[in-house]
């Protein structure tokens, strides 16, 4: 009998991590759910079936959080950890000269240092399952940068880069590493206000005429990366574009980054 997989999801209190843990547990996977947000966790919870599912309150910036929710997580699901994702994250925006420092701490240290304390922590598991994973969110924000953005594009870029190196490091253990890079999709995380502006992200996005997509759609590019050969998965028109453009055509990127700002300058 084909032993049951299993996947740790971080961010799995709304938006794409409890939609893919939907997913996920629809085809029989046992699903780590892993937040900060324990209510939302509970949420996300209620639609899964009992007994195929663990919780895990993981502040992704703690090393001894994420040694602690992996063991716990190995051990409810039978001893293997076909995926590891890596989706926990936050959008903040604004002038880099007019957002707080402790922000751009906070964006670093959730998007950049969570995903390789998960990496680091996660290695041990993944290399002694057969065919295991390692799905990092990234964003389109990795391919070009938009100003207003600065520190989450960095952070972006960084675990492009850092998918990359570790899918070559990692090849002789038998493990994937792979990463999504997904326009601008309908979750919370579009309700942010940036710091120098009383409007939200979603309303600049609107306004440069990008595309919002549907939850559902990552999803189905998750199935993707995980069982694909590509290292990066974009999700999106938008995502898909830009990575041509960007490839081909830079200064074609570089207007769009001018029109993402000067709408964002409309709006504020």
């Amino acid at each position: 009998m084909q032993p049951r997989k299993s996947i740790f999801i971080t961010g799995a209190a709304s938006g794409i991590g409890r939609a893919v843990a939907q997913s996920f547990a629809a085809k029989g996977w046992f699903v780590g759910l892993a937040d900060v947000n324990e209510a939302g966790m509970k949420e996300t919870a209620a639609t899964i079936p009992a007994g195929q599912y663990s919780l895990h309150r993981l502040d992704v910036r703690d090393r001894v959080q994420w040694r602690d929710a992996l063991a716990a997580f190995w051990t409810a699901a039978g001893k293997r950890m076909d995926v590891l994702f890596n989706n926990a994250g936050i959008g903040r925006g604004g002038a880099l000269a007019e957002t707080p420092p402790e922000e751009d701490d906070l964006v670093l240290d959730v998007n950049l240092k969570g995903v390789i304390y998960g990496a680091k922590a996660g290695y041990l598991y993944l290399k002694q399952t057969p065919g295991s994973c390692l799905l990092n969110t990234a964003s389109a924000a990795g391919i070009f940068g938009a100003a207003g953005m600065s520190v989450y594009c960095a952070t972006k870029f960084a675990v492009r880069g850092f998918t990359e190196s570790l899918d070559v490091e990692w090849e002789e253990d038998g493990i994937k590493v792979r990463s999504l890079m997904p326009s601008f999709i309908d979750t919370p995380i579009l309700d942010h206000v940036a710091a120098d502006s009383n409007r939200q992200i979603r309303d600049t996005v609107s306004e440069a005429g990008l595309e919002i997509a549907p939850v559902s759609l990552v999803v189905e590019h998750v199935w993707q990366a995980i069982e694909g050969n590509a290292v990066h998965t974009r999700v999106g028109k938008d995502a898909k574009r830009l990575w041509f453009w960007s490839r081909f055509a830079p200064s074609i990127v570089r207007k769009r980054a001018k029109t993402i700002s000067a709408a964002r300058d409309r709006l504020g």
